[in-house]
């Protein structure tokens, strides 16, 4: 940490210098299509000269080498490229932007932060990130903006504890506060949405590698209140089902620490979430300023499901439900749990957030996990998914109303 107070800093010399790069949303579609990313690697690599601007460009190498499974190397370069520069401009459609926005993300591996470019494709608002690195002030004056919003991931402590300290004199309206986004951490959020009625959200538990190896049925009945095997055990750290296991008795744990490195993991019980078809099915949403929308509906007949794994796009009959669930979400699934997501909306206190969730056979909610920084995005081929694009749409429209209307509120006190 030390070291990178000694050097300097591009954006503290010119807080108001915002280098052009690709950015994340660009880069994911190339790779997304299948567009060969080695071709645009070699393209960009004679571009990466060390100065601000080069740094521009050492920013999607790094997203380009973390793409292609080349972690260390992306992360290398990233951490090179904030070395020089921390404020960087995403592609806007518009020469003249009717909003700017400035994004205050932390130094972390791409898909940490909340990759709101994909929601701000194509359109005429200008998104700048701020990198808000460990032991380096923020730049002062600020880079101009409309309106700022966290895209910092939960457990980025350092980046939310920097921007904490400046909410009180923040020269813009600041969405998506630090102290909303630590309590969506698995161990608050149940603790934060408990008692709701209508909603089930087991609760969870923080353990060290030791104290899951050394867990019994006994002591379990001292950590959850609720709890009884089997579990769900998965990494603290982990997104996307990575590491994520149902362990059926305390006889499962030494297996399943034999594969995991981790020193640190959540544990909560196991909820049966399949519907009468026997088929598990598992939603996302998305809500803005308070308002739920439908993201997207995976089916499978595997409990561990998210939506790259459920091959919605081998099956129609998949697809032509997850369809009706869209066209049908404000009178069907919203109305069915209206109750429950306000009040998941109001105590959760964030402007944008996503959940995971379920249907109980008993009819409840079932919350898997309320985050800010899950992709919230319009990838999927039109061709096989033709009823996304309008949906996504909506979802992109309600962001970028939400970013005006919040920005007017401010100008109207």
């Amino acid at each position: 940490m030390s070291e990178r107070r000694e050097q300097p800093h591009a954006a503290q010399a010119s807080p108001a210098l915002c280098v052009n790069r690709l950015g994340v949303a660009a880069i994911a579609r190339r790779a997304f299509e299948g567009d060969d990313l080695q071709l645009l690697w070699d393209a960009l690599l004679p571009l990466a000269t060390k100065d601000a601007y080069g740094a521009g460009v050492s920013m999607d190498l790094a997203v380009i080498a973390q793409f292609r499974g080349e972690r260390p190397a992306g992360i290398a370069l990233q951490k090179e490229a904030l070395d020089r520069q921390r404020l960087f401009r995403s592609p806007c459609a518009s020469p003249s932007p009717v909003l700017r926005v400035l994004a205050l993300a932390a130094e972390t591996e791409v898909g940490g932060n909340a990759p709101i470019e994909f929601l701000l494709e194509g359109s005429d608002v200008e998104l700048c990130t701020l990198y808000i690195m460990p032991g380096v002030a923020l730049p002062d004056p600020l880079p101009l903006h409309d309106v700022a919003i966290v895209v910092a991931p939960h457990e980025a402590g350092e980046a939310l504890a920097a921007i904490d300290s400046a909410v009180q004199c923040w020269p813009s309206p600041l969405l998506n506060r630090p102290a909303s986004i630590r309590a969506l951490a698995r161990d608050r959020l149940w603790q934060v949405l408990h008692g709701i009625t209508g909603l089930e959200i087991p609760r969870t538990r923080r353990l060290s590698r030791q104290e899951l190896a050394e867990l019994s049925e006994a002591k379990l009945v001292e950590i959850l209140e609720d709890g009884g095997f089997p579990l769900i055990a998965r990494p603290t750290l982990s997104h996307a089902g990575f590491g994520l296991a149902k362990l059926e008795a305390p006889a499962d744990i030494p297996a399943y620490l034999s594969e995991r490195p981790e020193e640190e993991f959540f544990i909560a019980r196991f909820v049966d979430y399949r519907s009468k078809d026997g088929l598990f099915r598992k939603y996302r949403l998305v809500c803005i300023d308070g308002a739920p929308y439908a993201c997207h509906l995976a089916l499978s007949d595997e409990w561990k499901l998210w939506y790259l794994n459920a091959a919605m796009e081998a099956s129609a009959a998949k697809r032509a439900e997850e369809e009706r669930f869209m066209a049908g979400f404000d009178a069907g699934f919203a109305a069915r749990h209206k109750r429950a997501l306000a009040e998941i909306a109001s105590r959760i206190g964030l402007e944008y957030f996503q959940i995971d969730c379920a249907e109980t056979a008993a009819g409840n909610l079932l919350i898997f996990e309320a985050d800010s920084t899950a992709i919230v995005h319009n990838m999927d081929s039109s061709a096989t998914f033709p009823y996304k694009p309008p949906q996504m749409r909506k979802v992109f429209d309600a962001f970028v109303r939400m970013l005006t209307d919040h920005r007017q509120n401010s100008a109207s006190d």
